[in-house]
Order: structure tokens, then C-alpha cells, then sequence
């Protein structure tokens, strides 16, 4: 909890609650209050051939601003769908002669940010503006704290308040006072849903797989250690549900998704938090080819969703989604950009081009690690439009099938958009010797000091030992895929609650 002296706005808040209570009025009475419009429907469906259908109005909302004309006001009142102009005339509100609920509660006691629920009716007025003529109002929530001040003129936003610690850590403000970011998540929402649909019409089954594992599998990564007191055992949170969703493919079903909610213990920046939401989907007798196709269509569709188009802008470039996209080899990205042809290098000859790349590297990386360390450092920056990289050196992924016909490869593709990795897909491997083999190799790296190397998980062989189906997987960033389709900059800006430093605390 953190404690703090109460600025002088919010003291004067807290005597307007007793002079509230002295009158009789409940500030935060019984919840039930029935709404039968929204400040968006009417402003889209008003019209003075419509007027009769909107004579008897219930809103609910949050007051965002108040203009005093005496026995006049002209507020605005927020709603989950927009804003809408209030006109509340003192003998309309107070129809006998007692106007204490307008002079008193109305234009003393109630303030920016309260929640009211107003009846009345709509009509336009002199300046062409569709508003609310309030007959009856009643405070149903008093709002203690003050909130920010945000100006704007005809529907622009001249000081929209834009300081991360303040968006981040207080997103129920940032949400009241910028209303672009309420609109970011409904997107956000809809390109999920976009997501479910198109695999759902093709017979995908969601599912849910655990989140506390004893064994963090399925992806390369750093995990998070709890402790389970009843069973008196180490557990981690998944860095990857992958295993889990291979074992429904051994099972029987022939397509699964699940959208992930994982935790990898790394950096923090732009682009990663450090939990976050991957979409990774499983389909029996499908491969790596099959999975580029249904990958890029599924995106085409996606942005169509949450857009309207195709294209979308991202930190100032033009990205198309239209499918198809490109796919490059990438050992031919790396010899595009850096001149180095790697193809058929050991860890030596690694390990001497990256130090005439000027690529930092340690002991702890393996032949992978350094391939990776590679395209990440002089290709990956480069790959603008979605651009598929496919088959990978088989030291780079442990659960990938080797190459149908170019030894010392798998086939695998990441999906790079706008110089960062979207996705990750693989024809998966089913070879439970190779797995096992692939496992130890893993093994080999944490004990030089590898802190993300792989574990064993010896329940995911024995799953294999039972025979699974060729299957083709793939892991999609949905936070990266929000980025892209929103134009955010930031992976805070799309995550309603990103992990921030604890809060200094005062008292």
C-alpha cells in the first residue's frame, strides 16, 4: 500500500463527502442503475426525424468537465463509448421551490471525475451539437481523487498526459483521460478474437495447459522458481506451453491452440515484459511449409479485422500484411548483410566472426547461441515487411525436425515484421531418440553455464515413445502482433498492466 500526504484537492474532496452525508445523500448508493443508451449510440442515431425514439434517456458515466452559466450548465459526461455534452437547467432538475440538489449538490459538491446517472432527453443545440437535456441526475460515485487535466478542441487532444510512470503504473486514469488508449485495447481485443475466429472455422480446439510446471519447457529461456509447500517441491512458471500441447497431438486430437500466458526471468525493455502472451497452435500431419501459408493467410485476415485494411503503420513505415510474404534461408540472410558465409562452420570459426563482427559473445554459447547472436545483431534489424527465415542449423532448435533434404538443418521459420521476430514454427520433431539425443545436447550447454539451455522433460519422451502424428507448431508474440497492428512503440503500451519497480512508499 503506498501512503502519502493528501494534496489540498483531495482534503477538499473528503469534506464534500460529509457535507453529502449531512443532506442525506448516499456518494456511493445501491449499484443498480439502469442505462438504456450509450453516449456513442445516440450521437450516431439522433436526428430530429428521430427525436420521439429518444425522449426518455438513461446514461451513466464519468463527468469530465463542467461549464457554470448560473441557472445553466453544460457538462460532459464520459461513457464506456465516448463522451457526450449534458445541459442541466436548475428549475428543470429542482421543480419546487427546495434547489438544493442543483445549487448545493450539483454545482458545489460534485466534481471532475465523479460518476453521476442522468435522465433526460436528446435534442441538438444552436451550435449543432447532439446533447443530453437532464431532467434528473444522482451521484453514484464520488470520485476522492482529482484527475489529471487534458485540454482539447474539437475532438483533438492538445496535452494528452503521457508520462509512462503515470500510464503504467495508474492505467485506470491513463484509461479515463486518454480515450485513444481505451481504443488501443478494444483493438487489441478484436484482433484476438480474430485470431480465435479464423482458427475455430477451421476446427482448432482452444485449450487451457498449466501454468505451474515442474519442469520449464518448450522454449530456450530464463524461467521463474516457486515453491509448492504441500508437495514440498520446486515448480516454475512456463516459459512455454508447447510439451503440453504435443501431448494433446499424441493424445488424438489433431489441432490445438491456446493463447499463453508466460513468464521468462529476463530483460526488460520495448519490446519484452517479462510476462507476456503467446497464441501456439499444433496440427497433426501438417509441416513447416503448410504452416507459412496458413500463418500469413490468418494475419491477411487478422489486420482486416482490427483495421480495415491490409496496412498498417509502424514507427513511421508502411507494412503490408497482404499475403504472401517473402522467405529467405538464414544463412543467405546472414550473407547478405554482414558478406560472411557461415554455411558448414564449427563453433571456432563462429566464435572468430563474431569477434571480427565486433559481436560480443562468452564461453557458455554453443554453436547456436552464436548463429543466433549473429542474425540478431547485424540481420534481424533489416526484415521490415513480413518476411519469413527459414531452415535453421539444428544446434539452434532442440524440438525441430531435421531437414527433409539439406543435412545439418531443421525446418523451422521465424516470421520477422519490422526488424523484430512475430513468430516462431517449426515441423515439429516426433523422433523420440533424436529428442532424447537433442535434450542431453541441452544439457551439455547448462552445465558449461548456459542459464537458458533446455530441460529434460522425461514425461514429454515417454509421450513420444507412444508415437506422435507429423505435426507442425508455431508461437506467435501477441503483445508484438498488437504492437504492429495498433502502432504502438512500446510493449507497455500494449499490456493493460506491465511490471513496473515497486512504488516508493511514504509513512
Amino acid at each position: 500500500m503506498v501512503h502519502s500526504t493528501l494534496s489540498e484537492q483531495e482534503i477538499v474532496r473528503r469534506e464534500k463527502l460529509k457535507e453529502l452525508a449531512s443532506l442525506g445523500i448516499n456518494p456511493y448508493p445501491a449499484p443498480l442503475f439502469e442505462v438504456t443508451h450509450t453516449a456513442a449510440f445516440i450521437k450516431e442515431n439522433f436526428s430530429e426525424e428521430q427525436k420521439d425514439k429518444f425522449l426518455e434517456v438513461s446514461l451513466a458515466g464519468r463527468v469530465m468537465s463542467v461549464r457554470d452559466m448560473g441557472k445553466a450548465n453544460f457538462a460532459v459526461l464520459q461513457d464506456t463509448s465516448g463522451r457526450i455534452q449534458l445541459y442541466l437547467k436548475r428549475d428543470d432538475i429542482c421543480e419546487g421551490d427546495d434547489k438544493t440538489l442543483y445549487n448545493t449538490v450539483w454545482k458545489k459538491l460534485v466534481d471532475i471525475g465523479d460518476i453521476i446517472g442522468v435522465k433526460g432527453f436528446v435534442f441538438i443545440t444552436k451550435t449543432g451539437e447532439t446533447s443530453l437535456h437532464v431532467q434528473q441526475f444522482v451521484l453514484l460515485s464520488k470520485a476522492l481523487r482529482p484527475l489529471p487535466i487534458v485540454k482539447e478542441k474539437d475532438g483533438e487532444v492538445f496535452d494528452a498526459v503521457s508520462d509512462p510512470e503515470f500510464k503504467y503504473r495508474q492505467r485506470y486514469a491513463d484509461l479515463i483521460v486518454n480515450p485513444g488508449v481505451r481504443d488501443t485495447f478494444i483493438r487489441i481485443t478484436k484482433m484476438k478474437n480474430a485470431i480465435r475466429s479464423f482458427l475455430n472455422e477451421r476446427g482448432a480446439l482452444e485449450v487451457d495447459t498449466p501454468v505451474l510446471q515442474s519442469i520449464p519447457g518448450g522454449a530456450i529461456a530464463r524461467p521463474f522458481i516457486t515453491h509448492h509447500n504441500a508437495l514440498d517441491m520446486p515448480l516454475y512458471l512456463r516459459i512455454a506451453n508447447e510439451l503440453y500441447l504435443k501431448r494433446l497431438i499424441v493424445g488424438g486430437f489433431d489441432w490445438v491452440y491456446e493463447f499463453s500466458r508466460n513468464f521468462r526471468n529476463e530483460g526488460m525493455d520495448r519490446t519484452h515484459n517479462p510476462e507476456f502472451t503467446i497464441l501456439e497452435f499444433y496440427t497433426a500431419y501438417k509441416d513447416y511449409l503448410w504452416m507459412m501459408e496458413i500463418t500469413e493467410q490468418m494475419l491477411e485476415q487478422t489486420a482486416i479485422a482490427t483495421n480495415g485494411t491490409t496496412e498498417v503503420m509502424a514507427d513511421g513505415k508502411a507494412i503490408s500484411f497482404k499475403a504472401p510474404f517473402k522467405r529467405v534461408s538464414i544463412f543467405d540472410a546472414i550473407k547478405e548483410h554482414t558478406g560472411v558465409d557461415i554455411t558448414g562452420m564449427d563453433e571456432a570459426a563462429l566464435r572468430e566472426v563474431c569477434r571480427t563482427l565486433k559481436i560480443t559473445v562468452d564461453n557458455t554459447m554453443g554453436k547456436g547461441k552464436l548463429i543466433d547472436e549473429i542474425f540478431s545483431e547485424k540481420c534481424e534489424g533489416q526484415y521490415i515487411q513480413p518476411t519469413f527465415i527459414i531452415d535453421y542449423p539444428i544446434e539452434m532448435s532442440p524440438l525441430t525436425k531435421k531437414h527433409r533434404s539439406k543435412a545439418g538443418l531443421v525446418e523451422r521459420f521465424e516470421l520477422m515484421i519490422n526488424g523484430k521476430e512475430i513468430a516462431n514454427a517449426y515441423s515439429e520433431l516426433n523422433d523420440p531418440i533424436d529428442q532424447r539425443e537433442r535434450f542431453e545436447e541441452q544439457v551439455r550447454l547448462m552445465e558449461r553455464g548456459d542459464e537458458e539451455a533446455m530441460y529434460i522433460d522425461y514425461d514429454f519422451l515417454r509421450s513420444l515413445e507412444y508415437g506422435m502424428p507429423p505435426t507442425a507448431g508455431i508461437g506467435i508474440g501477441i503483445e508484438r502482433l498488437a504492437m504492429l497492428l495498433t502502432g504502438q512503440h512500446s510493449i507497455q503500451d500494449v499490456l493493460l498492466f506491465p511490471q513496473m519497480r515497486p512504488e516508493r512508499t511514504e509513512g
